[in-house]
């Protein structure tokens, strides 16, 4: 399991309430992130809720995925799952997003190396988990982590080909919520009594409140700062400005008020079975397909200019909506063939010795 997750399990693994509600609200708050972008420009509160959304959301996506991710050598039932569950997914919606592009009168241009829109975790997370067995062979994986990722903001030859810039900007998130478990912190918060429960969420509800205030208080310096694209993660300092030696000072001070963002997170997210936790099982469904949805709202023209104020907590709502409705199971069943392909047909005979070499049935040894 991970972040992106769909409805098939394994039958003897029971799934956690908790993980699964913290995927569907995470991946809620991505479609928001998506639908409001097109205002933060006119207006100051939604600049302000999309800074406070980014400040927290994609690397709470991104540690849920690493909570869940294997750090043994893979075997070759893992090696397939990398290809059924991103690489497959990846090639099959960078073509549909290709042939939409080009329907709609640009040039027909098939480029994998370049990740349209949202498939960029798909390349990020196939890399991440590719590297994750061997990072932890390491001392201090965490620390590690953050020195890739601060150091990598200050190659400007490190850009968005195969997704590398956010691969290495949002590695230490990964490894975060690897660590998580290592940790067994989520499962001392499960077994914790009610009364200091909420004392904790007390707390994490604070510093969100905290946040959002100081967000909003401070919305013009932030704009003027680009604040903004450090949140992102997806290029050098340097490309947007930040050319002195302290630029990777904001990347590290902005990771870990996000680790503190995540934690927080996960403490008001609700530990027992609730109406959305289902939803949590197909939020691939959601990530690959809720764009879509939302490009001709990007790209006609509707949201450009100054908006009513309604129109904000409009477009907060209908991102509720649209993951809801991607949940449900009739879409799942359409779309199925596409957001999990097994593609069985591709895969030969799994090998029984070290070399490779299968070894035919009558040569066994008793």
């Amino acid at each position: 399991m991970s972040a992106l997750s769909t409805t098939t399990t394994h039958p003897q693994k029971r799934r956690v309430p908790l993980w699964d509600n913290a995927r569907w609200i995470a991946i809620t708050l991505v479609v928001v992130g998506h639908a409001i972008l097109k205002l933060i420009g006119e207006a100051d509160s939604a600049y302000t809720m999309y800074l406070f959304i980014y400040a927290f959301h994609v690397p709470v996506f991104v540690a849920v995925s690493g909570y869940f991710a294997k750090s043994g050598p893979p075997g070759a039932l893992q090696m397939q799952r990398l290809l059924t569950d991103l690489v497959f997914p990846y090639i099959i919606f960078e073509t549909i997003w290709t042939a939409l592009r080009w329907i709609l009168g640009g040039t027909l241009v098939l480029d994998y190396s370049t990740a349209s829109w949202t498939l960029w975790f798909f390349l990020a997370l196939l890399l991440w988990r590719i590297a994750l067995p061997y990072l932890v062979l390491l001392r201090y994986p965490l620390t590690i982590s953050i020195m890739i990722s601060i150091g990598a903001g200050y190659l400007s030859n490190i850009d968005g080909t195969f997704a590398l810039s956010r691969t290495l900007g949002l590695l230490p998130f990964f490894v975060f919520g690897w660590k998580l478990r290592q940790w067994l912190l989520t499962d001392t918060w499960l077994e914790l009594r009610a009364g200091l429960v909420w004392r904790w969420r007390a707390g994490a509800l604070g510093l969100f409140g905290l946040l959002y205030l100081l967000i909003g208080l401070n919305i013009e310096t932030l704009r003027i700062l680009q604040v903004r694209r450090f949140l992102l993660y997806d290029e050098s300092y340097a490309t947007f400005d930040y050319s002195e030696f302290w630029a990777g000072g904001i990347r590290l001070a902005v990771m870990l008020l996000a680790f503190a963002l995540i934690v927080a997170f996960l403490m008001l997210i609700p530990r027992r079975t609730t109406w959305f936790t289902d939803l949590g099982a197909a939020t691939m469904y959601i990530y690959l397909l809720h764009t879509f949805v939302l490009y001709p709202l990007r790209e006609t023209g509707v949201l450009d200019g100054p908006q009513p104020g309604w129109v904000l907590p409009g477009m907060i709502a209908l991102s509720v909506v649209i993951s809801i409705v991607l949940s449900l199971p009739v879409v799942r069943r359409l779309v199925r063939p596409l957001v999990e392909p097994k593609a069985r047909w591709l895969f030969g005979p799994t090998a029984t010795t070290p070399t490779g070499t299968i070894v035919p049935p009558h040569r066994n040894p008793k």
